[in-house]
């Protein structure tokens, strides 16, 4: 305390991280609570995969983070358009997709907006929402995505466009030609790589020479930078300034890496235990990101055990109601397989 009374630099508390990212007490709480919401239902689909019911399911455990860090980042924004990949759940929920939705999409069951029923993990696209996730092919959305933000730039749209994909799939040429036409023609393009160091089943060293893909940036012409993916609250800071440099005008695209884990299998297809070590797995639980936000609550006393409890009590509420009622659900009419489909 200074001799005026006022509180010296050193003795000020800091404020905490997230509402110096201007995001309140409420919406961080709602964000947790979604984040818990997405846990129970990944754990559903696993369940009713090995039921026989959900055919695949690509987990997004682990990588929650980031999809939904990323996704917050573009909802508050407004002006975004997403092309996600097959482990992005979590960034669909917070963009609104609902719950039954989602678990209708993953069935298959009739009035799945995005596909009719004919695709699984929420693939295709709907008017109700500003995404579109076409096909499973490892890195595809990409030049789908650089050619989006190309038709914005062209009609002065003020449009920022996310691509996400895996480390896996920055090994793919289509990543090697996107970006560098993004960069020739600076596109407001944000590149969202989840590395969780696997590539399914190929660990990073045998994938790549370099232990920072965001270093692979610099020969397109635009900033790579590295995010620690299992901190909500830094993947929205980054996401920010990457939307705030795509609309500069002397500004374009940026390569986030977001180092995540996997907490599960490749896919419901995948056995882990080939490849992963249990000292391994162990050290990937210790950077579960439900937990890291859990522990920055409870420390701020935002949270409490109780609360805590209390979205978890919903959310299994929630995901039992939706199960049932996406289970009682009809299949697509057969007389509709022809539907949305277009003569060439």
């Amino acid at each position: 305390m200074s001799p005026n009374g006022e509180k010296s630099p050193s003795s000020t508390k800091a404020m905490p991280a997230h509402r110096s990212l201007g995001l309140t007490d409420d919406q961080l709480l709602g964000f947790y609570a979604q984040m818990v919401l997405v846990r129970v239902m990944d754990d559903r689909l696993i369940a009713l995969n090995r039921q026989g019911k959900v055919p695949l399911v690509a987990s997004c455990q682990g990588s929650e983070a980031a999809s939904m860090g990323l996704a917050l980042a573009a909802k508050t924004d407004g002006s975004c358009f997403l092309f996600p990949y097959y482990r992005d759940m979590p960034l669909k929920l917070v963009m609104g997709v609902s719950p039954m939705e989602t678990m209708i999409g993953h069935i298959g069951k009739d009035g799945n907006t995005f596909n009719g029923g004919r695709q699984f993990l929420l693939q295709g696209a709907s008017p109700n929402f500003p995404m579109i996730h076409l096909s499973n092919v490892v890195g595809s959305n990409l030049s789908q995505a650089v050619g989006y933000a190309m038709g914005c730039k062209i009609l002065g749209e003020d449009t920022v466009v996310f691509a996400s994909f895996g480390d896996g799939g920055s090994s793919q040429g289509e990543c090697h030609e996107a970006m560098n036409f993004a960069g020739i023609h600076k596109l407001p393009v944000v590149f969202c790589c989840y590395n969780n160091r696997l590539a399914i089943s190929v660990p990073q060293e045998k994938q790549m020479a370099i232990e920072d893909l965001a270093d692979r940036a610099a020969g397109y012409g635009f900033p790579g930078v590295v995010v620690d993916g299992t901190d909500s609250l830094e993947v929205f800071r980054a996401a920010k300034e990457a939307i705030n440099r795509a609309r500069d005008s002397s500004g374009g695209p940026t390569f986030l890496e977001l180092k995540v884990e996997r907490l599960k299998p490749h896919t419901s297809d995948d056995d882990d235990t080939r490849y992963r070590t249990p000292e391994d797995m162990e050290d990937s639980l210790r950077r579960d990101p439900l937990m890291r936000l859990n522990v920055y609550l409870m420390g701020l006393g935002i949270l409490t055990p109780n609360l805590d409890e209390q979205f978890r009590q919903e959310a299994r509420a929630e995901v039992n109601r939706v199960t049932d009622a996406a289970e009682n659900a009809p299949w697509p009419d057969v007389s509709n397989l022809h539907g949305r489909l277009y003569a060439p």
